[in-house]
């Protein structure tokens, strides 16, 4: 039976049918038509980089980032075990390992004063992933990365309109991932984009995208023909998906606004029970502008956390957990190791609670906040 309140319903601006019946009437519904370019100069000018080359998903973008690095064999690459599995997939699929490090207890973002241990002569890049749009510790790992001569990938998949030092997230990184998945802040059902901030990267990442020809050149005119110059596949969205996402970028200042005043009046209504000790409240760094992509609570254990889920599911609410962390998965163990025991990741991933948080929820979240306060009202400190 469907919740009456559930964890995620995608919101429409109202202007995606018009614009996909542009894209229809245009006669140009593959990749790379009128939207796919408005989109793109849109993140570019939102970024401040190079090039924005919309894909599929951020799992695309994310590999073809390992492509452009040139990962292989006997490569590593530094990450969290605490994100979604393309972050390790995207790598693993070239032949290298990742290397998965513990989380702050704080943000919950990769902690940075642990990437030294993880690296060895083999290290390639590392892979900070902003989680619930608030950004990992940049400079440190931006420095740390100069001096050991690393790339930097950013997972920015839930950091669209979120900055780090007034600095957008994607874009601090030698490169950097978007998604617009449909539980996303600016979606388009599935999507991505792939940010690059050198120009000297643009040419061979497009040549990647377009299956490894250089069909982008010959459509500017560069070249007479194109052919198959390098390896590649097929990153592009058709347009359809674009005309859909120009009309969330267009609006995409004003959904972040409306999801912060969401994410704050959870924050503001729930600062008694963290005062209490009964749960804990996000942390976002004064100098992170986060956008309020999620609304997460730490509960004491996986025992209550899953005592609250079934409660709120009871009263037609959805609310779940998060990742299982990369290194206790299968996959995890048979392609990628751990530096340590990753204690905070473990403990963490098992007391994070996600709360529904969706434009349109607006109405609905007094009885939400409700009935989470009822469910913990006899619950055991945090």
């Amino acid at each position: 039976m469907p919740l009456r309140i559930p964890f995620n319903k995608p919101f429409t601006v109202g202007t995606e049918l018009a614009y996909i019946d542009q894209a229809i009437s245009a006669g140009h519904l593959s990749g790379d038509g009128m939207f796919t370019a408005r989109c793109s100069k849109r993140l570019e000018d939102m970024h401040g980089v190079a090039r924005a080359l919309l894909t599929h998903s951020c799992t695309s973008a994310l590999e073809m980032a390992a492509l452009l690095a040139d990962v292989g064999p006997g490569d590593e690459i530094i990450m969290p075990s605490y994100t979604f599995v393309s972050t390790a997939n995207a790598f693993a699929l070239r032949g290298a390992t990742p290397v998965f490090v513990d989380i702050r207890p704080d943000t919950l973002n990769m902690d940075e004063t642990l990437i030294g241990e993880a690296v060895t002569p083999r290290t390639r890049a590392i892979v900070p992933v902003h989680y619930a749009g608030v950004g990992c510790e940049m400079d440190s790992i931006m420095s740390f990365a100069a001096d050991h001569d690393l790339l930097v990938i950013e997972d920015a998949a839930q950091g669209v309109c979120a900055t780090y030092h007034d600095r957008p997230l994607g874009a601090i990184g030698h490169l950097g991932s978007l998604s617009f998945h449909e539980t996303k802040n600016v979606l388009s059902g599935e999507g991505g984009a792939l940010l690059l901030r050198d120009e000297a990267l643009v040419s061979r990442a497009e040549i990647l995208r377009e299956k490894g020809t250089n069909r982008s050149a010959y459509f500017r005119g560069h070249v007479d023909k194109y052919t198959w110059v390098d390896l590649g596949s097929s990153f592009l969205p058709s347009d359809i998906i674009a005309a859909f996402l120009w009309a969330q970028l267009e609006q995409a200042d004003a959904l972040t606004t409306r999801r912060l005043a969401i994410w704050h009046r959870y924050h503001d209504a729930l600062a008694d029970l963290e005062a209490a000790s009964v749960i804990r409240r996000p942390t976002v760094p004064h100098y992170c502008a986060h956008n309020a992509h999620m609304y997460y609570i730490l509960l004491s254990d996986i025992e209550e956390r899953q005592r609250v889920i079934r409660e709120l599911a009871a009263a037609g609410i959805g609310a779940v957990f998060h990742y299982v962390p990369l290194h206790t998965a299968p996959a995890g163990k048979k392609f990628g190791r751990a530096v340590g025991n990753l204690p905070n990741t473990t403990r963490l991933a098992e007391q994070l609670l996600r709360l529904p948080i969706w434009a349109g929820i607006e109405p609905h979240l007094d009885e939400v906040i409700g009935t989470i306060r009822k469910s913990l009202a006899g619950g055991r400190r945090a």
